[in-house]
C-alpha cells in the first residue's frame, strides 16, 4: 500500500498518523520489553472499538497452556491490561487453524452466521465471553514459526468494516517484526544469562563496566566480593581499589580497555592483582575489552568486561551432583566437598564432626568409587569435573508477566 493510500484510509477510519505511529512504536518497544505489546493490543483494542484483542504467541495440536497476550476484561479474571498470560487454548478445535497466512479474514469470509453460531468451538469458547464477530490473522515468523491475531467484537456492536480489514492488514508486518526482534533478543538474553550463572558457578566474579568505570552489571560472586570491602569496594557506583597504588593500576587499566572498544585487533585482556587488607591471597583480576559495532556515540555503554577469583574462595559444588556423578553416599560426598575446598583431612573430620577413623575409611571408599589412589588427585578430579557446572535448584524463568488461568480463552 502506498503512503498516499494508506494516508487516505487512515483519515477514512478517522486515525491519525501520530496515533499509529504510537501504536507501532510501542510494538517495536516490545523488543525489549513485552508489556509493551500489551500496551499496543491495548490501543488496537480502544480504535476497533473491541472487547478483545488476542495475541497467540504458541499453539500445539493438543490442548494446553499456551503464552498469549490479552487485551479485554475477562469474567471472573478481570482487565488483563495486556499481560502476557498462559491460558489452555484448544487449537485442535478452532475452525480457522489453515488460514491463508498474513492475511486478514472475517468470520463471514469463512462461515454464515448461522453455521457460526452452531458451531462447538462458537459455543464452547466464544459466545461465554460474548465474542461473535471476528478480525482474523495468522501471521507467520521468519523463523518458521505462526502467531494467531485476533480483535473480537460482541454480539451487539456493528460488524467489522472493510476499511478495518485493511486497517488491520497494515499492523501485521509490524507484530511480526516486533515479535521476530523480541524473540531474538530473548534468546541473546537467555544464553547469556546461562553463561553468566556457568560462570558463577566456577566462582569467577564478573563485572560489566562502562567507559566511566561504573559498575553496570555484576554476578552474585561479584556482589560477595564487594561487600567483603576486602581489596575492592563500589565508590560512588565506581570500581575502586582499596589501596592507592592498586587503584592507580585498576583505573589505568579500565581506562585503556574503554579506549581499545571499537579499535580493530585490540581485543587483548591486561591482568593484574589486588592485595586484600585482610591479608588473604591477593584477587586475580582480569579486564577484556567489550567489542562493540555501536555506529553512534554515547555515554553508560558496556566497555569493559572485569574477572576476578578469589583463590582462596570455597567451590560451589553441588552435593547432590557430586554424590550422583561419583555413586557416593551422603557422607562421603560431604568429605569430598570439604576436601576440595581444601581441607586436610583431619581438617575436614572436624569439620564434619566426624572421626578421623571414619574419615579415612570414608575416603578409601572415595578412592575406590573415583578411581583415584591420592588426596590430591582426588580434589584434581573435583574441581576438574562437571560437579562445579551444575545447578543446585531449578530455575524457573519467565519471560514477562504469567498469571496463571484457570479457564479457558478461545482467542477465537
Amino acid at each position: 500500500m502506498s503512503s498516499t493510500t494508506q494516508d487516505q484510509m487512515l483519515e477514512r477510519v478517522g486515525l491519525s498518523v501520530a496515533q499509529y505511529d504510537r501504536i507501532i512504536s510501542s510494538m517495536y518497544d516490545a523488543a525489549f520489553e513485552p508489556r509493551a505489546l500489551g500496551d499496543a493490543l491495548n490501543q488496537l483494542r480502544q480504535l476497533f472499538q473491541a472487547n478483545f484483542v488476542t495475541l497467540i504467541m504458541r499453539a500445539t495440536d493438543e490442548p494446553e497452556l499456551a503464552p498469549m497476550i490479552v487485551s479485554g476484561e475477562v469474567e471472573g479474571v478481570g482487565d488483563l491490561s495486556g499481560e502476557v498470560l498462559f491460558i489452555s487454548y484448544h487449537d485442535q478445535a478452532a475452525p480457522f487453524t489453515n488460514l491463508a497466512p498474513n492475511e486478514v479474514f472475517t468470520i463471514a469470509d469463512l462461515m454464515s452466521d448461522s453455521e457460526w453460531e452452531r458451531s462447538t468451538f462458537y459455543l464452547l469458547y466464544c459466545q461465554p465471553h460474548n465474542v461473535f464477530d471476528s478480525l482474523l490473522a495468522n501471521i507467520t515468523t521468519p523463523d518458521g514459526g505462526l502467531l494467531r491475531f485476533r480483535i473480537s467484537r460482541p454480539k451487539s456492536s456493528p460488524r467489522f468494516s472493510e476499511d478495518e480489514r485493511k486497517l488491520c492488514e497494515l499492523f501485521l508486518p509490524h507484530i511480526r517484526r516486533a515479535v521476530h526482534v523480541y524473540s531474538q533478543f530473548d534468546r541473546s538474553v537467555s544464553l547469556g544469562s546461562l553463561y553468566s550463572q556457568a560462570i558463577g558457578r566456577l566462582s569467577i566474579a564478573t563485572m560489566v563496566l562502562d567507559e566511566s568505570s561504573m559498575v553496570l552489571e555484576l554476578n552474585p560472586v561479584a556482589q560477595e566480593i564487594l561487600s567483603s570491602n576486602d581489596g575492592l569496594k563500589l565508590v560512588g557506583g565506581r570500581l575502586e581499589a582499596t589501596y592507592p597504588s592498586d587503584n592507580r593500576e585498576l583505573q589505568r587499566v579500565l581506562r585503556g580497555a574503554a579506549m581499545r572498544q571499537g579499535v580493530a585487533g585490540a581485543d587483548r585482556a591486561e591482568v593484574m592483582s589486588i592485595s586484600r587488607p585482610s591479608g588473604q591471597v591477593s584477587f586475580g583480576l582480569v579486564v577484556e575489552t567489550i567489542p562493540s559495532q555501536e555506529l553512534v556515540e554515547g555515554k553508560g555503554r558496556p566497555t569493559a568486561l572485569v574477572y576476578i577469583r578469589d583463590a582462596v574462595g570455597k567451590s560451589q559444588a553441588s552435593s547432590l551432583v557430586t554424590k550422583q556423578l561419583f555413586n557416593l553416599t551422603p557422607a562421603e560426598t560431604a568429605l569430598a566437598l570439604e576436601l576440595a575446598n581444601g581441607l586436610s583431612l583431619e581438617e575436614a573430620a572436624e569439620a564434619l564432626n566426624i572421626r578421623r577413623n571414619t574419615a579415612r575409611a570414608h575416603l578409601r571408599s572415595i578412592f575406590s568409587k573415583t578411581g583415584v589412589r591420592r588426596q590430591t588427585e582426588l580434589v584434581r578430579i573435583m574441581l576438574n569435573s562437571v560437579v562445579a557446572l551444575t545447578r543446585t535448584q531449578a530455575v524457573a524463568r519467565a519471560g514477562g508477566v504469567v498469571k496463571p488461568a484457570g479457564r479457558s480463552l478461545s482467542g477465537v
